[in-house]
């Protein structure tokens, strides 16, 4: 039993980041039709830059999002005006596959001639503390790290819900048509939806990088956990990506304790082919498909 809720604490943790790092994906698919398959190197992007503001420049990584976050929704907007906006809007899902690909290689490749292909990690002074509640250790590196996720998930939700640009986003997921009928500019809209998917992703980035060493590679395995997530959730619904990136957490980190580590990685794909067969839309895909 013991095992078992310290196996909980760690997939919760977990589970947090993982929110984070799916909901650029699911806001990219609901605003745009996208299927960002860069979006896994964009966080790494993310992981890479955190990484050398705190080992050349000495700024810690949550201070560091304040610098990297608009820098990237900037970034965001001009990948979306320079290769997602030229595509027709009957291919744009197909297409985006395709382009987004290509934008992930040319990430990857960059990175590799920057910084190699060697294992980093941001490995900051508290990176190996952890504290002692109730019997179970805690580690303060994913504390923080859950914490942070939950502030930009937060501060995303809000924007969304408060803001007059974010309910022109809400209603240009929910009906494209009748938003550009009641005034709402669509175009706009796209580049600031895809500015914020990347912002979050390198948001998420820096705080991968102080939980998992991280390579110019690893966005293959990221891009397809996040895939599972957000097909779990329901393709387009930021909520549902939340709820399944905490139980996907969940899954794995219990699946790692009890039964083994080296298959806990295949439980995504698993619970992804089981909710395919019974439920295609996803857990929220009928009832939020397209809702913020």
């Amino acid at each position: 039993m013991h095992v078992f809720v310290q196996a909980c604490i760690l997939g919760l943790l977990t589970g947090g980041v993982y929110a984070l790092m799916a909901s650029g994906l699911a806001l990219g698919f609901g605003v745009m039709r996208v299927i960002n398959v860069a979006q896994g190197a964009l966080i790494i992007l993310g992981a890479y830059l955190s990484f050398t503001l705190y080992h050349d420049l000495g700024i810690d990584p949550f201070v560091g999002l304040a610098i990297l976050t608009p820098a990237m929704f900037v970034l965001g907007m001009v990948l979306q005006f320079v290769f997602l906006r030229p595509l027709r809007d009957e291919e744009r899902e197909e297409l985006s596959l395709l382009v987004t690909w290509a934008l992930a290689l040319g990430i990857e490749g960059l990175l590799s001639v920057a910084y190699q292909t060697d294992y980093r990690s941001t490995i900051t002074s508290y990176a190996d503390s952890s504290w002692h509640v109730l019997g179970y250790y805690v580690s303060v590196a994913r504390v923080y790290a859950f914490v942070a996720s939950l502030v930009v998930l937060a501060l995303l939700f809000a924007a969304l819900r408060l803001t007059r640009l974010g309910r022109g986003i809400r209603a240009t997921v929910q009906n494209p048509t009748a938003a550009r009928l009641l005034g709402v500019d669509t175009r706009l809209v796209s580049a600031v939806g895809f500015g914020l998917s990347v912002a979050t992703a390198s948001a998420a980035g820096a705080v991968y990088g102080i939980v998992f060493p991280f390579n110019p590679g690893s966005h293959y395995d990221l891009i397809s956990r996040l895939l599972s997530i957000v097909v779990l959730g329901g393709l387009g619904s930021l909520g549902g990506a939340v709820v399944a990136a905490i139980f996907m957490g969940l899954a794995e980190s219990v699946f790692a304790a009890e039964v083994s580590t080296t298959w806990s990685s295949f439980i995504f794909f698993i619970v992804l082919i089981v909710m395919l067969v019974l439920r295609p839309q996803g857990l929220f895909g009928a009832r939020v498909r397209g809702a913020m």
